[in-house]
């Protein structure tokens, strides 16, 4: 769960708001440290091949499907999600990448 800014935050909903759009084939929703709100949402995500996006793509799709507090402050893009020997997406390594 993410803490914006008193307001709770659920990776697995933006996910799956995420997962609505066509173009997008993966997804994670981590939180990151912010200076006003605590925590805010950033999303990874993986295009279906041969499809393109942009960020801004992203977030306006978002915003018809999500409160604003619940919005992803960024949208990074992949080529692949890092995950472990059984398939479970990395999360942790995604937050440590925001700190490094």
């Amino acid at each position: 769960m993410i803490i914006r800014g008193g307001e709770n935050v659920y990776p697995v909903e933006v996910e799956e708001v995420l997962y609505g759009m066509p173009e997008i084939l993966e997804a994670a929703v981590v939180g990151v440290p912010h200076e006003v709100y605590g925590e805010v949402a950033k999303a990874y995500v993986v295009l279906k091949e041969g499809k393109s996006l942009l960020a801004g793509d992203v977030l306006h799709y978002c915003k018809q499907k999500l409160a604003k507090y619940k919005l992803p402050n960024e949208v990074v893009f992949l080529d692949s999600l890092p995950r472990n020997a059984s398939g479970k997406v990395l999360k942790h390594t995604l937050r440590k990448n925001v700190s490094a």
